[in-house]
């Protein structure tokens, strides 16, 4: 497995030795986060694309870098290796030369978040910590609390008192203890950070814990070795506390070091209109987010204080890549269009990915000859009550094919 060798601030650049800090830069506070580094030579000697064809698929088949240095403690669940689906009849419609779906609401608890547990579950059991906490709009939540269970650890949850029902049920489901948190995802992660201070616990929040983008990074290392390491022109995913987005920079500037690809992508990010703090940093060009409100169906992604905004910034400007502010109805329609066109079905936060490819693809803002990919974060059995007020309401018959025949010319459905 790997062993890091550096730690480095994005904002200042200051380096630290593993174990030297844990979490943040101790110069920039809570902003500065940090990245993991390993030695990308020695890695090469081992990670290859030979040795690959052998491994098992699951995200820990990257272990030279990955910041977990024992097998033991890997938690049970497989994660990654998610299907990357080729839709060419949908790049046609849309204008683009090839169009991919990476559908990561395959992985154990629904979402890409599952990546980043596995993660830091298995370093909290190398630390020796028995209890693991975060604070998260819903799929963190629900990853955690399923990964620390089957690693016998302790969980304590802190949500948004308006998380989906569905979310939550996952959570006590899994045995953890939930904090539902009257206000937003802000005031969660507040009273999490304090509580995980005051009582020692290990921090999952992907946004304050740098390895745990380690594990978010696999998807784009999935997507390179299943793109035969020419991966897409462009890549489309959601945006919220900006750590999705950072970890696909992270693998794919991983990829360029170790020489397995020869370019980035354009790593294209996607936020809700009501919760777009990013965006519109990177729009005005200013080196810092300000924090507002949040309002958005999307509830993964609705964000108003993005705690990984540096990475998120960077990914699109190091990559040349561009950002796309999507309406809540846009999000609503994205879901049944990808379902039906792809066989994806995404929860808003996954569909909004798709919405805001959608848009600049209307928009003309796309290139005729561009590979463009999507990543879909999460399943859409995670938000049913959205899916149900996007997808149409259903025939209701009674057990009798005359008045069911009769119902149907009525109604005007094809037959």
């Amino acid at each position: 497995m790997g062993k890091p060798v550096e730690l480095r601030c994005v904002l200042c650049g200051a380096s630290y030795a593993p174990g030297e800090v844990e979490y943040t830069c101790p110069k920039c506070g809570l902003d500065g986060t940090l990245d993991v580094l390993y030695d990308y030579e020695e890695a090469a000697r081992t990670l290859t694309a030979g040795a690959l064809a052998g491994r098992a698929p699951s995200l820990w088949r990257y272990g030279e870098i990955l910041p977990v240095e024992g097998e033991e403690n890997i938690p049970s669940l497989s994660v990654g290796w998610t299907p990357y689906y080729d839709c060419s009849a949908l790049a046609e419609e849309y204008g683009v030369r090839e169009f991919f779906v990476k559908d990561d609401g395959r992985n154990p608890t629904g979402s890409l978040k599952d990546r980043a547990s596995a993660v830091g579950v298995a370093r909290a059991l190398e630390l020796g910590q028995r209890t693991v906490a975060c604070a998260s709009t819903g799929n963190a939540a629900s990853s955690l609390s399923g990964f620390a269970a089957v690693g016998r650890l302790k969980s304590f949850i802190f949500v948004p008192e308006k998380a989906p029902a569905a979310k939550v049920t996952q959570l006590l489901v899994y045995g953890a203890t939930v904090v539902l948190v009257r206000g937003d995802y802000a005031d969660a992660f507040r009273l999490a950070t304090a509580a995980i201070e005051k009582y020692g616990w290990y921090n999952r929040n992907c946004a304050i814990n740098p390895y745990l983008v380690e594990g978010k990074k696999t998807c784009a290392l999935e997507i390179g070795e299943q793109s035969g390491w020419n991966p897409p022109d462009r890549i489309f995913i959601s945006v919220g506390d900006g750590c999705c987005i950072g970890g696909l920079h992270k693998g794919f500037s991983d990829l360029m070091k170790m020489g397995f690809i020869s370019r980035m992508p354009k790593i294209t990010g996607v936020q809700a209109e009501g919760a777009k703090p990013i965006l519109d940093a990177f729009k005005s060009g200013a080196e810092r987010v300000m924090f507002g409100p949040a309002d958005t169906v999307a509830d993964s992604i609705s964000v108003g204080a993005p705690r990984n905004w540096a990475k998120a910034l960077r990914a699109v400007r190091e990559t040349e890549g561009d950002m796309v502010a999507v309406s809540d109805a846009e999000i609503l329609s994205a879901i049944p269009e990808l379902a039906r066109k792809t066989g994806v079905f995404g929860e808003p936060a996954g569909a909004a990915a798709f919405a805001g490819f959608r848009k600049m693809a209307g928009e003309g803002r796309l290139g005729r000859k561009e590979r463009v990919a999507v990543v879909v974060t999460g399943n859409g059995l995670k938000d049913i009550e959205s899916a149900r007020k996007s997808a149409g309401s259903p025939i209701v018959s009674e057990p009798d094919i005359d008045r069911f025949s009769a119902q149907l010319e009525r109604s005007g459905f094809p037959c």
